[in-house]
This record gives structure tokens, sequence and C-alpha cells, in this order.
């Protein structure tokens, strides 16, 4: 039986740029049962930081777990099946942002992508609060992932 390549495993800095390029990830949670629950989202990598951030709301049961339990992890496709990464460490939830153009608000602001900026950032800012957002950071202690090198 032929076997095919093996798995590259990917370097630090080329985790790095999968994680720059890509815009979502699968963000991992422990439940009270230790089981993972699994979240898709809209994220913003911090790479001289090692911090990748996400935007959600206070009311979140991933608030409510990692307020619990900090432990958390990222997966991350490549552009083809046959790679990915992962970040993983512990992550910290912050304070709501309260007042429009507050620090929180203002780290949410910075966390939309150039393209997407609001026109109206008033507004925008005036949002976050009303929707109680917070900001989880998740601080990468740990990267790994890996390629396939084949075709198809």
């Amino acid at each position: 039986m032929a076997q095919g390549p093996a798995p590259r495993t990917l370097s630090d800095d080329a985790l790095s740029e999968l994680l720059r390029t890509q815009q979502f990830g699968t963000l991992a949670t422990n439940k009270r049962s230790g089981h993972p629950h699994l979240t898709t989202m809209l994220y913003n990598w911090d790479a001289e930081a090692r911090i990748v951030r996400f935007s959600t709301t206070a009311d979140r049961i991933k608030v409510t777990q990692l307020r619990r339990d900090p432990r958390a992890a990222v997966h991350v496709p490549g552009g083809d099946v046959w790679s990915f990464a992962v970040a993983e460490g512990e992550a910290e939830v912050s304070e709501i942002t309260t007042t429009p153009g507050d620090a929180i608000g203002r780290e949410l602001l910075a966390m939309v992508p150039e393209a997407a900026k609001p026109e109206d950032e008033d507004a925008f800012l005036e949002q976050l609060v009303a929707e109680r957002r917070v900001v989880i950071r998740l601080k990468a202690d740990r990267l790994y992932g890996t390629a396939l090198d084949i075709d198809g």
C-alpha cells in the first residue's frame, strides 16, 4: 500500500501568518462538564502581543465559561482542507463597554478590519454599549498546526 506525504509542521512564523490572513476561527471553551463548547467567530490576531481578540456580548455562555475556566483555544482553517493553525492559552474577558468611546469600545473599534470600518464611529460606539459588548483576549502561549503538501 502506497503511503502519501506526511503532514508538514508549520513554523511559528507560518502559523502567525495563517492566523493573520484568516478572519474566522472556531473558539473552544470548556463546559462545566468538561466537554468542549465550540463557536465559530470572527477574530483579530495581534502577532506582536500573541493575542487573539474576539468581540462578543456579555450574556454569551462562552463568557461565563471563560470566567470560570480561562483555558481556551481557537482553530483556524488554512487555505485548503489540509492546513490549519491552533492558538491555545488562557483567555480574559474585558469589562462591558459602558460609555461610547471608552477604552473597551476603542479596543473593539480597532478590531474592525480597515475595509469594514464604520462611517459613523460615534453611532458604532453607541451600538457596542447597547449590545453590552466585551473583548475576549486569548493570550496564545502555544501555536501549532500543519499543512499537507498534496494535490487535490
